[in-house]
């Protein structure tokens, strides 16, 4: 079979090459009236929806039942497995669209919008709001992840996000008739905000979220915009049949064309970035620069466009075509009377096959360009459709690398493994007819998720080995689908899945359960969840299950304590506090994490307190009990509320009070110490509130209620050294050195006299601290020495060292106060006597 000229197909239109492709025939049947339906198409080559006009005339048939659906093809039509119909008996369908990720966009007269994922009939929903259920949806425009939707008062409502749905009212347009409009997306305007392109009157008004601009123009009405892929371009179409092509921020109008139709056409679209398309029901017209343009004419039916970002598809009933321009590459290999190295040395390829010598010739011409030859080559591959030409181009490439001493060859494997996998998919049976610029910008992994939805799960699988991707979600896809259509017992099931998908990596058996349970089997669900080696996955699926006992039995077996704290959490607001008991007095690590966080918070939190209470009241824990209460009474502002804290306390022990004799006592005397601070506030129009003994006493001492604090001693047993203690640092801070120096007449101190010394050194009296070091025993030897240099007392110190002899501190000092001093003289007549020289 003769191979057709690659250029056979070409149309020039000013300096560029244009080409339609025949991607698919026989798409649809010849008595389905194309002509009647809504054609909406996913980017990137994706699916087709079909929705039967309600705006047309139907032509009656008899016998025949006509039930209002959604229909979804792929762009091989009839030919290719992928065939859904979603039943619609719901109110008018407004908008029609799809999003890049092949959701399917369904937006109805009253501004529902039901989001369908998968390619199915499951789907989200949610409300334009912002008044759409009252005055109506006049029609939508959707881009990548949003749309906006022009309301019949001509308010324009903005989602940006199908997953997060927040609609959003734009700047309202002035009033008056809305001739046609499009929308600018976000990823290509200044303000990162979607526009609103909006023909009014005779000139284009554009909103964004914040205000409403005149542009300015005088040549309207437009009864169609479009809006070029990246977002640098307009198309406005006229009433009387003028196609302008302007710049986006509208400062300069590039072209000008006059289709001489009286018909308004059909479609207004662009082919890639670089012509708008105008159609009618039989007739495309591709219009270049300076007023060229070519036509293409269907004779077989009514057309639909879809546009994609590097060109637009023709739907007919017996073709599926692709109109795009001419690559720069291809046109470089093939455009007619070429001497370009790449065309020479596909030149070169094809005499080498037929065993000619000017093979050779060839490679000697091009020698110096080889290189560059090659990538052409190459890249040149990647943009053909045709198998034949992929492989000439590929075999020319390589040709001339082996020719080449140098030459790295990644991008010819990898242009090889792309047109395996680019062929796969254009498929009849599989009928995603992607370009490599496509190819490019989908990505191997989203066209993998599309091939999921496809249910093209071997397929995946084969082009995810090839390409060295990860198959986890493969096969999670593929268990979650079978959950859903397979309707043996849950046993059988989960067996098939696990025996499937044992050994392989990376597997979430927690998806897998999630399908089965909003299936509506929740047993399957529970036995699948058992596989999940990661209890952080476990769990949430658990509780939304209402598992609550083998939710926290999961938490606890891992380990975590935050996913313990977690379901524990969970539990407490779900459930009673008889039943919250219940479920954690069987589980010891529970009952304790419980108790920890209510202790860590008890003090910031009422609730935590009462809680903890009840848990020691049912656990019969009368002292962990009464210790609540005493943590109570420690934080109270007030004696008596924290008296009140402390009695309960004892209350709660009196039950087994010879156990608890020791808690009794202590509870006893800190109310009767609580009660005693309580008189002193009164009294003394102090605050003792929080004082312990031993503050107690020091704050009296301190205060000058010697006698108080005496009677706080006698009550509470206060050891004599304590007392001792006590009351030389209230003494001390209280400046009292009279008193400090009545207390060193008495012959013995229980404490000591050493504490004196340093107390009274620290508060800064040297004078009367050196009064305590003669009394001062069980020192080390030359301790006093040092203790007297301490007090600024040089030469009482030389006396010690000259009484120990201690040549070399009785030096040291001396040299300390100089020897002509009068302090360094009289150290010097210290130790004539007896350190000679």
């Amino acid at each position: 079979m003769e191979v057709a000229n690659p250029t056979a197909g070409w149309e020039q239109v000013g300096e560029r090459f244009y080409r339609k492709t025949q991607l698919y025939s026989q798409v649809f049947d010849q008595d389905l009236d194309l002509d009647s339906y809504i054609v909406a198409g996913a980017p990137y080559s994706g699916a087709i929806a079909l929705y039967r006009d309600p705006d047309k005339i139907l032509t009656f048939q008899p016998k025949q039942i006509i039930k209002p659906s959604i229909d979804i093809y792929s762009c091989a039509g009839k030919q290719g497995k992928l065939h859904r119909s979603i039943p619609w008996d719901k109110s008018p369908i407004k908008g029609l669209g799809w999003s890049e990720d092949e959701k399917l966009l369904v937006v109805t007269a009253e501004g529902t919008v039901r989001c369908y994922y998968d390619l199915s009939t499951e789907f989200t929903q949610f409300s334009l709001g912002n008044g759409a259920d009252e005055v109506g949806v006049k029609s939508c425009r959707f881009y990548g992840h949003g749309l906006v939707a022009l309301l019949a008062n001509n308010d324009l409502v903005s989602v940006s996000s199908y997953d997060e749905p927040r609609p959003k009212l734009l700047a309202s347009p002035p009033e008056g008739r809305v001739h046609s409009w499009n929308i600018i997306p976000p990823a290509y305007t200044l303000s990162l905000s979607v526009e609103v392109l909006l023909s009014i009157n005779q000139t284009i008004y554009v909103s964004d979220a914040t205000e409403c601009e005149d542009r300015f123009l005088d040549i309207g009405p437009f009864t169609h915009i479009s809006v070029s892929p990246n977002g640098r371009f307009v198309g406005l179409y006229t009433g009387t049949g003028v196609a302008h092509v302007i710049t986006s921020d509208f400062q300069e109008r590039l072209s000008e064309y006059d289709s001489r139709s009286k018909i308004p056409p059909r479609y207004f679209q662009w082919c890639g970035n670089d012509a708008p398309v105008i159609a009618w029901e039989d007739e495309i017209h591709l219009v270049g620069p300076n007023g060229s343009m070519t036509r293409f004419y269907y004779d077989t039916g009514p057309i639909h466009l879809v546009s994609d970002y590097d060109g637009v598809r023709v739907i007919a009933n017996d073709t599926c075509d692709f109109l795009q321009r001419v690559p720069d590459v291809t046109e470089e290999v093939f455009r007619l009377g070429t001497e370009s190295p790449a065309a020479i040395l596909l030149d070169a390829v094809e005499q080498l096959e037929a065993h000619s010598p000017k093979a050779d010739d060839n490679i000697q011409l091009i020698k110096h360009s080889l290189v560059e030859a090659v990538d052409t080559c190459v890249n040149a591959a990647g943009q053909e459709y045709n198998v034949h030409w992929q492989k000439q181009l590929l075999k020319a490439a390589s040709f001339g690398k082996s020719v080449l001493d140098i030459y790295n060859s990644d991008d010819f494997v990898d242009m090889c493994e792309t047109l395996r996998v680019l062929n796969a998919v254009r498929f009849f049976e599989i009928g995603i007819p992607l370009s490599y610029e496509q190819y490019q910008r989908l990505s191997p992994s989203g066209l993998i998720a599309r091939l999921l939805n496809r249910h093209e799960y071997l397929l995946a699988l084969r082009i995810a080995g090839y390409l060295r991707l990860p198959t986890d979600r493969i096969y999670v896809h593929w268990a979650s689908a079978k959950v859903r259509v397979l309707s043996e017992n849950d046993e059988s099931i989960c067996r098939k899945i696990v025996e499937k998908l044992s050994g392989k990596p990376g597997i979430s058996f927690e998806a897998i359960a999630r399908s089965a349970y909003n299936e509506g089997r929740g047993r399957l669900a529970t036995e699948l969840l058992n596989h999940e080696p990661r209890a952080g996955r476990q769990v949430p699926l658990l509780l939304s299950m209402e598992e609550d006992e083998l939710a926290l039995d999961k938490a606890i077996e891992s380990g975590d304590t935050d996913l313990i704290y977690m379901v524990l959490h969970e539990l407490r607001r779900k459930l009673t506090l008889a039943d919250f008991f219940h479920v954690i007095n069987s589980r010891p690590t529970a009952t304790a994490l419980v108790e920890a966080s209510s202790r860590f918070n008890e003090g910031a939190a009422h609730e935590d307190t009462a809680l903890l209470k009840d848990l020691y009241y049912q656990d019969d824990r009368r002292v962990d009990g009464a210790s609540v209460f005493i943590r109570e009474a420690l934080r109270q502002p007030g004696t008596q509320t924290a008296a009140d804290k402390l009695g309960l306390a004892s209350k709660l022990l009196t039950d087994n009070a010879k156990e608890n004799a020791f808690e009794l006592s202590a509870l006893k005397e800190a109310t009767t110490l609580l009660r005693m601070q309580e008189v002193y506030e009164h009294d003394l129009t102090d605050s003792f509130t929080g004082l312990s003994v031993n503050q107690t006493m020091f704050k009296l001492i301190r205060l000058g209620y010697h006698g108080r604090a005496k009677k706080v001693q006698s009550e509470f047993k206060v050891p004599e050294k304590v007392t001792w203690w006590i009351r030389l640092q209230a003494l001390v801070a209280k400046r009292e050195w009279h008193e400090i120096e009545e207390m060193s007449k008495v012959r013995k101190s229980p404490i000591g006299w050493e504490p004196f010394y340093n107390q009274t050194l620290l508060a800064g009296n040297p004078r009367l601290a050196a009064l305590f070091i003669p009394k001062c025993t069980k020192l080390e030897p030359g301790e006093t020495i040092r203790m007297y240099e301490k007090c600024g007392m040089r030469v009482k110190a030389a006396e010690e060292a000259v009484k120990m002899k201690d040549a070399e501190s009785w030096s040291r000092l001396l040299e300390a106060a100089g020897r002509g001093s009068q302090e360094g003289r009289e150290i010097e007549r210290l130790g004539l006597a007896v350190f000679k020289k």
